[in-house]
């Protein structure tokens, strides 16, 4: 019998503002960090899992999962395995900390790491990576994982199970396609906005040259800024290859309208997060405003409930949901299903540290058994701290290549954790 006997956690912060990396009009100096949790179990098995913040505040996550971790020592896995949406519902329905969310904020994101670790842990005994669990789970099993109160409205349980099984003779073919060729992606790393001029145009060649066809860029700083970047990035990547921008929330409603009726001169394929991630109706306002360009959002949707009302009221074109910003993957998966019932492609969202690593997961396995399509998705890539990773992403051609390996691809060298835990890890005390 496998249990778990300790969860512990560590606050883990990677310098990246001090090279603009990951740069944009709303966080112009981020340092990629992680709440990183361990299961450890009476086993030699242990679970990992993450969720990301960019640098202060990420104490305030590691607090939260002490607060949370009761929940799990002495628990007996198999019991949690046997109904992970009960499991799930019971993580976020203590009836306290539920009072400093419910579903949401900073005990919704310690939620996801400690919901991801036990994901990662349960890969690791079936000696599957994730995706592949996911995919030789049961319609039943699946969605038995998902809990449905708040969304039955829009997804009934039975309806999931009817999604999965119509895809279930066919899955096979696909998950092949994915072992040959891999997921579409799209690249981010071209388009920081601390990047100067000359850094985007050579980061543009490079990665054309590696086969990049779909670039992000980030805008909202200034309009006459982002038609200047924007001019170059088209100028080096064609007419023929995808450019999406990106304002981070930076935007009122009317300022995104009339910003992107500017910006429609090159051509972009979505705007990502152009006003408040919170502020459905206007997102509502934009898309029909701006259309045929694409409204893409979801990195900030901070639980299914808000995904739901995205769907219903036609606000967003493009899903971009975030592996630890909704409660794990648990509800990553509820989202999913809401996505195949409006027909909205899921592209999410990977620009952190570690989630490239879990998303590649999400997106094949949606592909292999519930959406069945490739049409408009592509996952997002950023080229930053893979290095840091047991088992980190491997791109071929644009593409991510499936995992092989068992778990969830987020397990943390060792040598990375005491490097840069905060604030005593070698790298920080020179940084203070």
């Amino acid at each position: 019998m496998i249990k778990i006997i300790d969860v512990l956690v560590s606050d883990i912060r990677f310098p990246t503002s001090s090279q603009s990396d990951g740069s944009d009009a709303m966080n112009p100096d981020p340092d990629y960090s992680a709440t990183y949790v361990t299961l450890i179990t009476n086993s030699e098995l242990k679970g990992n899992g993450l969720t990301f913040t960019i640098g202060r505040g990420n104490e305030l996550c590691v607090a939260a999962v002490h607060a949370l971790k009761y929940m799990l020592v002495n628990k007996d896995f198999v019991e949690i395995t046997r109904n992970m949406g009960e499991f799930w519902r019971s993580l976020v329905g203590d009836s306290q900390l539920r009072w400093v969310g419910p579903e949401k904020g900073v005990i919704h994101l310690a939620t996801a790491a400690i919901v991801n670790a036990l994901w990662d842990l349960y890969a690791k005994i079936e000696g599957k990576p994730l995706w592949k669990l996911l995919v030789d789970m049961s319609p039943e099993e699946l969605v038995r994982a998902v809990d449905f109160r708040y969304i039955t409205d829009v997804i009934t349980p039975q309806e999931a199970i009817k999604m999965l099984e119509d895809n279930f003779s066919s899955r096979e073919k696909r998950e092949a396609e994915m072992r040959l060729k891999g997921y579409p992606a799209y690249t981010t790393s071209a388009g920081w906005l601390g990047y100067s001029d000359e850094k985007i145009k050579t980061l543009c060649r490079d990665s054309i040259k590696k086969g990049w066809t779909h670039f992000k860029i980030k805008v909202g700083s200034n309009i006459q800024n982002d038609i200047r970047r924007a001019s170059i990035v088209r100028d080096e990547i064609g007419s023929e290859n995808k450019l999406m921008f990106d304002a981070n929330q930076n935007w009122d409603v009317n300022e995104a309208i009339d910003n992107m009726k500017i910006l429609a001169q090159f051509d972009p394929w979505w705007i990502e997060e152009p006003t408040s991630p919170d502020d459905i109706l206007g997102h509502q306002k934009i898309s029909a405003q701006i259309a045929p360009i694409g409204v893409a959002t979801g990195e900030h949707c901070q639980n299914r409930i808000i995904f739901k009302q995205f769907f219903q009221s036609n606000a967003l074109q493009f899903c971009q949901l975030d592996s630890c910003r909704l409660g794990g993957v648990n509800e990553v998966l509820s989202v999913l299903f809401m996505a195949a019932k409006f027909n909205v492609p899921v592209c999410p969202h990977a620009g952190g540290v570690g989630l490239c690593e879990y998303v590649q997961h999400i997106s094949i396995f949606d592909y292999i058994c519930v959406s069945g399509s490739l049409e408009n998705r592509v996952i997002e890539y950023v080229d930053h701290l893979h290095e840091h990773f047991e088992f980190p992403v491997i791109i071929k051609n644009g593409r991510y290549m499936p995992p092989l390996d068992p778990g969830y691809s987020i397990t943390m060298k060792a040598s990375s954790l005491q490097e840069f835990e905060f604030p005593h890890g070698s790298v920080w005390p020179s940084r203070k």
